[in-house]
């Protein structure tokens, strides 16, 4: 079995793989204050409250954008699973091509995330990550990156404003019924929820006009993805998944490469 790990700068996600099937899958805070023992003990514990095994991990493979904490995950796993992980990072075959100023810019779990849109869903295809960023990635037919759209993210700005106001109250990010609302709670949440709706109808607008991809299929992920849809559909799926099959995928392209770079070292 394979341990899949994305490590994010809110939530780290982990997900075990048997084959093609998600048999679990986990989230958890990501902190830098963490051990490696605090990190392997309750890694390991996750699997205690499951119906999988420990003992039959056979690998694990990490995307990260969140360097201070890898020292701790990857010793924390060596000691308490005795698996060296494969991280996401250059050198590695993706079958996508970053055609960009500086491809070192771009984020791990942006790589993972066009891997996986673009084995499984094919291309030309968008792919819009709700999380502590908002970012839109664009990926052409022959698997090339072509461009791609960073914005704040939903909690992000509804952090922002109610803490730069003081008589703003914190509320739960959800979409009311109508735009239409009369009370200090809907007006936030209108506010935040249709003015990202509208954010993200007029990016893909303009990147299917600017780029002539008017058939470009548009892949939603992240924690907040599900209340962006509106009356109008911006999405053609929605898929939680994605990052977690976007590593299952890049370890099978890269399994026989690390076997053969461990036995030379052995050699």
């Amino acid at each position: 079995m394979l341990l899949v790990i994305d490590v994010g700068n809110t939530n780290i996600v982990l997900g075990v793989y048997k084959g093609k099937k998600l048999m679990a899958s986990w989230r958890m805070t990501t902190s830098n204050n963490q051990t490696a023992d605090e990190i392997g003990i309750f890694i390991h514990s996750l699997f205690d409250y499951s119906k999988v095994s420990a003992d039959e991990l056979e690998a694990i493979i990490i995307s990260s954008v969140v360097p201070n904490i890898m020292y701790s995950l990857i010793h924390g796993l060596i000691k308490y699973f005795h698996i060296q992980p494969m991280i996401v990072g250059a050198g590695m075959k993706t079958g996508v091509n970053l055609l960009m100023d500086n491809p070192k810019e771009m984020g791990a779990d942006r790589i993972v995330k066009l891997v996986a849109a673009y084995e499984i869903y094919g291309g030309p295809a968008m792919v819009i990550d709700y999380s502590t960023a908002t970012t839109f990635d664009v990926i052409n037919e022959k698997g090339v990156f072509v461009t791609g759209v960073t914005a704040p993210g939903i909690q992000v700005c509804a952090d922002a404003l109610i803490e730069s106001t003081a008589q703003l109250p914190t509320v739960e990010i959800k979409k009311p019924k109508s735009i239409v609302v009369k009370n200090t709670i809907g007006s936030l949440q209108a506010g935040i929820v249709y003015g990202h709706i509208g954010e993200t109808k007029y990016i893909i607008e303009q990147v299917k006009k600017e780029l002539d991809m008017p058939d470009m299929k548009v892949i939603a992920t992240g924690g907040l993805a599900k209340i962006m849809e509106s009356n109008e559909k911006l999405f053609d799926t929605i898929d939680p998944l994605l990052t977690l099959k976007g590593l299952r995928i890049l370890y099978e392209k890269n399994k026989k490469q690390r076997r053969t770079q461990s036995a030379n070292r052995k050699s």
